[in-house]
């Protein structure tokens, strides 16, 4: 928590873009501090395919998670890809409460 605010980290694949600012939007207005990402590489952001900027991006995301109280997932229909599967179990290794846009029961 800072002050009155809870601090969650934004996780998912870049392809849900839209989800990502709706999400953003939504916890923001329900009074939380909340850390995105910088840039949407599976959504037109080209910068992130240069060499090495993608395994920046990844490890500054779980520097970004570790200033996190939570990880919200932004999963739409239920997809969790490589990336995100390897910050949800950082987070959990680190204590991190995860919750999700779609519960996961909903997507077996």
């Amino acid at each position: 928590m800072r002050g009155n605010y809870k601090v969650i980290t934004l996780c998912g694949s870049t392809r849900f873009k839209d989800a990502f600012l709706e999400a953003q939007k939504r916890l923001t207005l329900e009074g939380n501090i909340v850390i995105s990402v910088g840039l949407f590489g599976h959504s037109g952001d080209s910068e992130v395919w240069a060499e090495g900027t993608k395994e920046m991006l990844d490890d500054m995301h779980k520097r970004k998670i570790d200033m996190a109280d939570e990880i919200f997932v932004i999963n739409v229909d239920g997809y969790i890809g490589a990336s995100t599967r390897s910050e949800i179990e950082y987070a959990k290794a680190t204590g991190k409460t995860v919750r999700y846009l779609v519960d996961e029961k909903d997507t077996i």
